[in-house]
């Protein structure tokens, strides 16, 4: 049985396959447009899931979609009405796009897919839960989904048990954590549905003096995590923007900062004030949720479910023993979701899928590698003992070179967890600097995530599980501060535990550099740059190392250096083109 699940037309568009129970394939939209955050219909990751099954869409047995559109629909032009006519740009913006796409999903699917059968939708919300609860490790367990909004549902609490889930609580739009948080995004110059994480990387250099501010006048919030908020100061119900003139006012008169402008102390405490309110809503939501259900597990799914301070607490501060997070928490992972609710909800088949790694986008072999690199007429040094690639690799990073890590299928979801990495020495502080600058084209707040070794976490961090995901933020012990590099500045850290069972390549590469350095830790950031998605395939990541000032790269068994290779002006354009003012 194959059944495929798709998310598509707000951002993050993606497929998912799933053939008898297993997940076969799952990737996003922009890994193949290279369009970042890519909305639209998710055509190329369609393709390549049945590609990787070796099937095509006759062949399918069920396609489910992420949410229900008329339902969505409603909620817009309701939202609308009562705001007229101060929404009345917005609506001229977004309607037509309704009118000609949106309202038809269901035929628009059919087309694509050549596909005459029923189309399953489901609630937003409930996709987002399932896509956490049905791949965890539990048999039952508390539910808990927060975002900006699906239908009209911003969050919802619930449990699940065996292959039913049920959810009991639900905050309705307008009242939106996801949507607060993503209107200071704005605010501090960031681009909405993309730039939150830098938010909650800025945090630790600002000073919590607005929490007072926000919790007076914009949010009132309830002992249960439930909450009401002033809508006077916000503008995303109707208008093109997320905030207003007396959301300004209220915060001195400071106007929204433009993304290339200077981040001041302002916008510093501004964005540890509104990290402070979040996690304090996602803490009394939790501590509710147990309350409500006394089950110690708890599954999480939405956009805010990817802020890992506040998860980092959960752990920490509430009765929940177990948490697992659905790594594509965002929504994409509705795709994954549906397909998912399909098999184990709908048709009632027992649970028998445990997502323990996120390998499950195109890989290549080392023949496709090495046509390419034939092509370019680029000078390699190919290996034949894995031993020996991953033995000069470890070398060079404790050399102090920074290498880019093209190996294996590429990851579901936003982290890179050891196949699409650029990786550099934790010990020297300057890395971390390097890094931003000259090879992420980034702002130099930005943190970068250690790779430990899953049985040195708990020597280096304040963890006392793995985080194979890298969604969890723990405090790194004050004896280990010798990796100052992946160490943010209020002494925490992004953590990705590594096992030998789920990526024996990384795995090694770690080891061997423990064994080199006494370091069993690595500087792990995405194979990209600043605006782009990360690389898929090994021309992308070519161009990526051409054009920033990465040292090496190892492409599967095959390892390049700068110094071997000419830099064109196709490359110099790359990196002006994505180089910070």
């Amino acid at each position: 049985m194959y059944i495929l699940g798709l998310s598509c037309f707000y951002h993050d568009s993606a497929a998912v396959l799933v053939q008898d129970g297993r997940l076969i394939a799952a990737a996003q939209e922009e890994r193949f447009t290279r369009r970042k955050h890519d909305e639209r219909f998710p055509r190329n990751a369609i393709a390549y899931c049945l590609a990787e099954a070796g099937v095509d869409s006759s062949q399918l047995d069920h396609v489910g979609f992420y949410e229900k559109p008329f339902v969505k629909f409603e909620r817009i032009l309701t939202t609308y009405l009562n705001t007229a006519p101060k929404g009345l740009p917005s609506f001229l913006t977004s309607m037509p796009l309704w009118l000609k796409e949106k309202l038809w999903m269901k035929y628009l699917i059919q087309k694509e897919l050549h596909w005459d059968n029923d189309i399953v939708f489901i609630p937003h919300h409930l996709a987002h839960a399932a896509s956490a609860f049905l791949v965890s490790p539990f048999p039952s367990a508390a539910i808990l989904t927060i975002d900006g909004v699906g239908e009209w549902s911003s969050a919802t609490k619930g449990f699940g048990d065996g292959h039913r889930i049920t959810l009991t609580h639900e905050l309705r739009f307008p009242h939106s954590l996801g949507l607060v948080y993503s209107a200071f995004t704005y605010y501090c110059g960031f681009k909405v549905n993309s730039g939150e994480y830098k938010l909650m990387g800025l945090a630790p250099y600002g000073k919590p003096k607005y929490v007072g501010l926000i919790k007076d006048h914009l949010i009132d919030i309830k002992s249960d995590g439930s909450f009401q908020l002033n809508l006077h100061y916000f503008s995303y119900e109707y208008g093109l923007r997320m905030i207003n003139r007396k959301f300004l006012q209220l915060f001195g008169n400071h106007p929204p900062r433009k993304p290339h402008e200077p981040l001041t102390q302002h916008h510093k405490d501004v964005a540890m004030s509104i990290q402070q309110v979040t996690e304090e809503v996602v803490l009394k939501m939790a501590t509710s949720l147990y309350r409500e259900t006394g089950n110690r597990n708890l599954c999480m799914a939405g956009g805010v479910a990817l802020n890992c301070v506040a998860n980092g607490r959960i752990i920490r501060e509430t009765h929940f023993k177990d948490l697992f997070i659905q790594p594509a928490a965002g929504d994409a992972g509705g795709a994954l979701g549906v397909a998912y609710y399909i098999y184990n909800c709908v048709l009632e088949n027992e649970r028998s899928a445990v997502m323990d790694h996120v390998y499950f986008g195109p890989g290549f072999s080392s023949r496709d590698v090495e046509l390419f690199l034939k092509s370019k007429k680029v000078k390699y040094r190919k290996f034949t003992r894995e031993a020996a690639l991953i033995r000069e690799v470890a070398k060079k990073i404790a050399a102090q070179r920074v290498v880019g890590w093209f190996q294996g299928r590429m990851e579901w979801g936003p982290r890179a967890l050891g196949n699409r990495s650029i990786l550099a020495d934790p010990r020297n502080p300057d890395n971390q600097g390097r890094v931003n600058r000259k090879i992420k084209f980034r702002e130099d707040f930005r943190p970068f995530a250690p790779s430990v070794l899953e049985q040195y976490s708990d020597v280096y961090f304040d963890l006392d599980r793995p985080s194979p995901f890298m969604l969890l933020v723990a405090q790194v012990h004050k004896n280990r501060r010798t990796i100052p590099a992946v160490t943010h500045v209020d002494g925490s850290a992004r953590i990705h535990t590594v096992s030998k069972t789920h990526n024996y390549l990384y795995w090694q590469l770690l080891e061997e550099f423990r064994r080199q350095t006494g370091c069993p830790v690595l500087i792990n950031t995405s194979f990209n740059v600043r605006g782009e998605p990360i690389v898929c395939t090994p021309e992308e990541a070519f161009n990526c190392f051409m054009g920033t000032d990465m040292d090496d790269l190892a492409l599967g068994n095959f390892l390049i250096r700068k110094e071997d290779v000419t830099v064109t002006h196709k490359h110099k354009r790359f990196r002006q083109q994505f180089a910070l003012d």
